[in-house]
């Protein structure tokens, strides 16, 4: 399908959430979705829904929010899987099923077991099948980089004719490279037949940091698709950027023929912000559009360039992606009507014990600081919405330490509804305060990682931890925010600890992976 719109199709809430740690919960899930709506993306691919209760709950509760984007749940080719998918999305306004197989010979020996005949019969039922449930489907052939590609174009033929109104040809392990991507791309647009009559999409994995590089040379080919998460989350080394990819369309349009996504801007950046405090992983100082240090200047010649001319310097404005500066946007002379306003505009919706919890905090914050930042509300914010469905609640933190002190932590939490207080000596207050919340919770995880940084400015900035646990083989990432760091680590653990307990609740059983 030819055209002069690349569609953007998202799936931070299915394959960004498949990297380590960056698991989300249902009402955070909601959250970001809702977010990504107002980005204006085409497709929000939520989920996985064979894969978990959670999964499913996830898909069916984006899928009946959000009214303007269309949402999407993966499937394999498997009838239990497209069942399930279609469930998950019925109460869609325009609900998309993407169903996949391999297509590589190396995954058809080692994985799938198959002849490149069955996977032709699969691919056929598989999509006559999620097309009796949906007009729109979705067909992806993966490890399509390492498969042959007359079986590509056989294996897209079949799909073409069952009803597939999207072929996807993904890059699932980040092989190829940008010239032979698009030699790939423009082979299936000539050897495809009908191909005319469907959306041929780019999926691609950075393990070579290629990702960006491959998916725009695709779009220079003629795919009209690009399939990619906010600040580039995935498996492995993640999957496309998409705020990399929008703004390279949008700055070079002479490069990219005068092509165009629907995406508002200036939503990227708080797009950004409001992943890296749902998930707990700050974005690379350094990443392209988002990083801190984007829009930084500190070499003098690069300086003294950009005080005469911005241009001489940057291709972009900060503010062309929704960026800020650190400035005062509430005090605590503010009221609820002005805190709504400014929460619906980082993108978090707070309604009822919710809003009134977040009120509290910043009101607590503001009697204690003299500015109250970006940033700050964004952490604030977080905190309440991962609170949602926690096992354990973190209450009242005392700490003795010093030189002259054995470092000591009284900890008093919730547990499962009841109040529970501790104490414990640690190596040092943060050592203490975990033994103390370790022995509260019986928890077995191990601590992997922790990492303080300051979320703003000045003597009185908003601290914010970060914590990795480990258990059984599956590794979370908790963060917490407060004006005393110690409290701050607490908080992080504790937010580790929950999203550890989800997992159990929720992915008690094997998670298939998707391309």
């Amino acid at each position: 399908m030819s055209g002069d719109r690349i569609r953007i199709f998202d799936t931070t809430l299915r394959d960004g959430e498949q990297s380590p740690g960056c698991s989300m919960n249902l009402a955070e899930k909601l959250t970001l979705g809702r977010q990504l709506e107002r980005l204006g993306v085409d497709v929000i691919e939520a989920g996985f829904p064979i894969a978990s209760e959670g999964d499913f709950e996830a898909v069916r509760a984006v899928a009946r929010e959000l009214r303007e984007t269309q949402v999407c749940g993966l499937a394999r080719t498997a009838s239990a899987d497209i069942e399930r998918a279609a469930r998950a999305l019925e109460g869609a306004a325009r609900p998309r099923i993407h169903t996949f197989i391999a297509t590589s010979d190396i995954h058809l020996e080692h994985k799938l077991r198959m002849s490149r005949a069955r996977v032709l019969e699969e691919v056929d039922r598989a999509v006559r099948e999620a097309r009796r449930h949906c007009d729109d489907v979705e067909f992806s052939a993966e490890d399509a980089t390492r498969s042959d590609w007359d079986f590509l174009v056989e294996v897209f033929g079949a799909a073409l004719r069952a009803g597939a109104s999207t072929l996807n040809v993904p890059d699932t392990v980040g092989y190829t490279t940008p010239g032979e991507y698009a030699a790939l791309i423009r082979h299936l647009l000539a050897r495809v037949p009908g191909i005319d009559r469907a959306v041929v999409s780019v999926h691609c994995h950075d393990d070579l940091g290629l990702a960006v590089a491959n998916s725009l040379a695709a779009v220079l080919a003629g795919a009209r698709q690009i399939e990619c998460t906010v600040n580039g989350i995935g498996e492995r080394a993640g999957n496309t950027s998409m705020e990399e990819c929008v703004m390279a369309v949008k700055t070079r349009p002479e490069v990219f023929r005068h092509l165009e996504t629907g995406i508002r801007a200036t939503e990227i950046y708080p797009s950004s912000r409001l992943l890296s405090s749902i998930i707990g992983i700050p974005v690379q100082p350094n990443k392209a559009i988002v990083g801190d240090n984007a829009f930084a200047h500190e070499a003098g010649i690069h300086q003294d360039g950009v005080l005469k001319a911005a241009i001489t310097y940057e291709i972009m404005t900060p503010q062309s992606i929704g960026r800020p500066s650190n400035e005062l946007v509430l005090g605590k002379h503010s009221g609820r009507h002005a805190f709504r306003d400014r929460m619906l505009e980082l993108g978090f919706t707070l309604e009822g014990d919710g809003f009134e919890a977040a009120f509290r905090r910043f009101k607590d914050l503001a009697d204690k600081k003299k500015v109250v930042y970006t940033e700050d509300l964004e952490a604030i914010a977080a905190d309440v919405v991962v609170a949602s469905d926690d096992r354990f609640v973190l209450g009242d933190v005392a700490i003795v330490a010093g030189t002259f002190a054995t470092p000591t932590a009284t900890v008093e939490m919730v547990v499962d509804g009841a109040e529970r207080k501790a104490t414990a000596l640690g190596v040092g207050p943060v050592d203490a305060i975990f033994k103390a919340i370790a022995t509260l919770t019986e928890t077995k995880s191990e601590l992997v990682r922790y990492q303080v940084n300051a979320i703003t400015g000045g003597m009185d900035a908003l601290g914010e931890v970060s914590v990795t646990l480990s258990e059984d083989g599956r590794r979370m990432i908790g963060h917490g925010a407060h004006t005393d760091i110690l409290v701050a680590s607490g908080k992080a653990y504790v937010h580790a600890l929950n999203k550890l307990e989800w997992h159990k609740r929720q992915r008690a059983r094997s998670e298939p992976r998707g391309i």
